[in-house]
């Protein structure tokens, strides 16, 4: 018997009712990507805007890919209303959430595992410049907002503008001082339909390409040994390493983390 007829052998003796589990062993797979749970944290949002935000006042955006100077940018979901432009960051994540405003990384700590990620206000803050430009709206037409969706729990005080599951729309519906008039929402709406790209699977492909780019460049460059900020090149001006190169922290002198010139020893 050759390896063929030994692989239908195989197939043709296994009870039918395996059958009925071999798409759930093809879907968990995919069910724990971190594209998987990015899609499934949006569409809880986009639940929740449609349930519990009025129709005819909150007009919902979803999926925009804006053209900038560097690629594309792109914006999970905009709400537009009288009361202004909300920018909404979805981040699908489990554990405690250490963070604060003006912190440049935020920490997800599960069990005793750490790790660092981008502050999602500043990661949100491209996408509020972006679309003001586009809509030539002031910082006080536009909000930026962010949701935490997923098995989370906050661990420091957050900004009022920084929530957990439906407090977003809570946050949305506190803003009760008019921004826009209805013939100005209207011009906001058509002015971001027709400034973003097209959804199609080329618009995704060459957004993703740029966001690789960019993540390989900050891989790219050293970060602080002690607060995995960004760091900056300066120059020794005083010692035995004078003249020489060496990477100080961004943060400094708040943080002095080093690396290169022999630490300025």
């Amino acid at each position: 018997m050759d390896f063929g007829q030994l692989f239908n052998t195989l197939l043709n003796s296994l009870p039918n009712q395996v059958w009925y589990f071999v798409p759930l062993f093809i879907l968990l797979p995919i069910l724990r990507t971190p594209w998987f749970k990015g899609k499934a944290g949006e569409a809880m949002v986009n639940i929740a805007a449609k349930l519990f935000l009025d129709k005819t006042r909150y007009h919902l955006i979803k999926n925009v890919t804006l053209p900038t100077e560097d690629g594309t940018t792109q914006i999970d979901h905009i709400i537009v209303s009288r009361y202004g432009v909300f920018v909404v960051e979805t981040k699908n994540m489990k554990g405690w959430i250490f963070g604060n405003a003006k912190q440049r990384y935020w920490t997800q700590k599960i069990f005793k595992h750490s790790q660092k990620f981008q502050n999602p206000l500043h990661q949100n803050y491209k996408h509020v410049k972006t679309l003001q430009s586009l809509l030539g709206l002031s910082d006080e037409q536009v909000f930026s907002v962010v949701v935490f969706v997923g098995d989370s729990t906050f661990k420091t005080p957050m900004p009022e503008n920084v929530t957990h599951g439906g407090g977003y729309v809570r946050f949305i519906k506190a803003q009760t001082e008019p921004r826009l008039s209805d013939v100005e929402v209207q011009k906001v709406n058509e002015a971001i339909e027709s400034g973003r790209l097209a959804a199609t699977f080329r618009t995704q492909r060459e957004h993703v390409a740029h966001v690789k780019e960019i993540a390989a460049k900050k891989r790219s460059e050293p970060r602080c040994p002690k607060c995995q900020d960004e760091m900056v090149k300066r120059t020794v001006k005083r010692g035995e390493n004078i003249g020489k190169e060496f990477y100080g922290c961004k943060a400094f002198p708040k943080c002095r983390g080093m690396v290169g010139a022999s630490l300025l020893q």
